[in-house]
């Protein structure tokens, strides 16, 4: 029997998707192999739009795969079980716990063909599981860390991921040496609040990053989106000596207003994140750093809102994440008064991608002119091959030859028509 998935939501989620996808090959079903008898639907629930999404995908799977077993998991059944266990376009409805126990419901259900809900409640320990291999993708995805415990007034992933939990580092290690001995080049290091990685086991972010950067045949580590108050000095200075890892660093910001950022309980103001930020740029030359801005956050004032376009100009990110704010059942924040008209968070918005715009150009600009390793990824068209540096520039090179998977050292010469890649040749030793 044939199983595919559709992954909505995060990083974590893609890599929660394909271990899933794993253990339903151990029980002997095929992925991708011609019409599907399972759909997996992996859910995101961080915005109501969200779950508009999920509804949309699971009757579109319905629609298109009529006699499929349809699943429904992730984050949307964990926060809703309620409102998930009525979607009844699902057969089978599973939370963020048991993710492994997929094959025997899939197994169960075929046999009694009764609809199956079975959302437990979060567990202490990181649930085990691990991937080797990832279809159609260059770079490896590890999850290390499940869980929050900041509880920011606008969040409801606390409730559907539950406290901190990570990875233990021999499971790690483990995991890690099957990817490298499987070829991947490239490993993220992915959480739901990865700088919290080891809380619970007397470890740190820096343990994880240096088993990724010590295992043969792996030449870049990543790190996925960072909360930035969690980088003390110690930390960076430590994560400094690891020459794999990759100088691009994407630290959550939100908003680049005090006032903002007190109401929405981040744990920072922006002195704090400006003092990260150089402290980052300090330790790793070249470095990129990215970032998340929300606007529209109930009481933003036009005045709180200029100050956070002016902060966002003045750290001149290499690409910010522009996102209204979007109510979200279960927050805090979604009964805060002064709640903002769509029209002016659609204004604010545009005038963020503007200014990020004129950051991101100006970093690739700046990017003109050096020698990087590129790690190509994919063809853009016949003949044209796009890349990723260590800071995360894409780059495109021309070649007839297959280049996916290749890492080779590239100049790169100008900026690409559109403005959002560089153009390269490559560099011959």
């Amino acid at each position: 029997m044939n199983i595919t998935a559709i992954t909505l939501g995060c990083k974590v989620n893609q890599y929660e998707s394909q271990a899933m996808l794993a253990a339903m090959e151990r029980a002997g079903f095929h992925v991708d192999a011609g019409p599907a008898d399972v759909v997996l639907i992996n859910s995101c629930t961080v915005t109501a739009q969200s779950d508009h999404k999920v509804r949309q995908a699971l009757r579109r799977a319905r629609r298109e795969n009529p006699g499929a077993v349809l699943v429904l998991t992730g984050c949307m059944p964990q926060a809703f079980p309620e409102a998930a266990g009525a979607m009844q376009e699902a057969d089978i409805v599973l939370g963020n716990s048991d993710r492994l126990a997929l094959p025997g419901y899939v197994e169960q259900f075929l046999k009694t063909h009764e609809r199956i809900v079975a959302i437990s409640p979060h567990k202490a320990q990181f649930e085990p599981m691990e991937v080797h291999t990832f279809h159609d993708r260059t770079r490896a995805f590890v999850k290390i860390e499940d869980g929050c415990n900041r509880f920011c007034s606008y969040c409801i992933i606390p409730y559907a991921r539950g406290r901190v939990r990570s990875k233990p580092l021999s499971d790690l290690q483990a995991e890690l040496s099957a990817l490298g001995e499987n070829g991947y080049r490239e490993v993220v290091l992915t959480g739901i609040n990865l700088p919290a990685y080891g809380e619970d086991l007397g470890l740190t972010l820096c343990d994880a990053v240096e088993a990724a950067c010590a295992v043969p045949g792996i030449a870049r580590v990543r790190l996925g989106s960072l909360e930035p108050e969690q980088l003390e000095e110690d930390v960076v200075r430590r994560l400094a000596r690891q020459e794999k890892l990759c100088p691009q660093f994407h630290l959550a910001l939100q908003s680049g207003c005090d006032r903002t950022l007190s109401r929405m309980n981040r744990h920072y103001d922006t002195a704090l994140y400006r003092e990260i930020a150089q402290r980052l740029r300090a330790a790793f030359p070249n470095a990129a750093l990215t970032t998340d801005l929300m606007v529209g956050f109930p009481g933003e004032t036009e005045e709180d809102f200029a100050e956070s376009l002016a902060f966002v100009e003045e750290i001149a990110f290499a690409k910010v994440h522009v996102f209204a704010y979007s109510r979200r059942p279960g927050t805090r924040a979604d009964t805060f008064p002064n709640q903002v008209p769509k029209a002016e968070k659609e204004r604010r918005s545009a005038a963020v991608i503007a200014a990020a715009a004129r950051t991101r150009r100006a970093f690739l600009k700046a990017q003109c002119g050096l020698t990087e390793e590129v790690l190509f990824e994919q063809q853009k068209r016949p003949g044209l091959w796009e890349g990723y540096t260590p800071n995360y520039t894409p780059v495109y090179v021309k070649s007839e030859a297959p280049l996916s998977g290749a890492l080779r050292e590239v100049h790169l010469s100008a900026l690409d028509e559109g403005g959002d890649a560089c153009r390269g040749e490559f560099v011959e030793r």
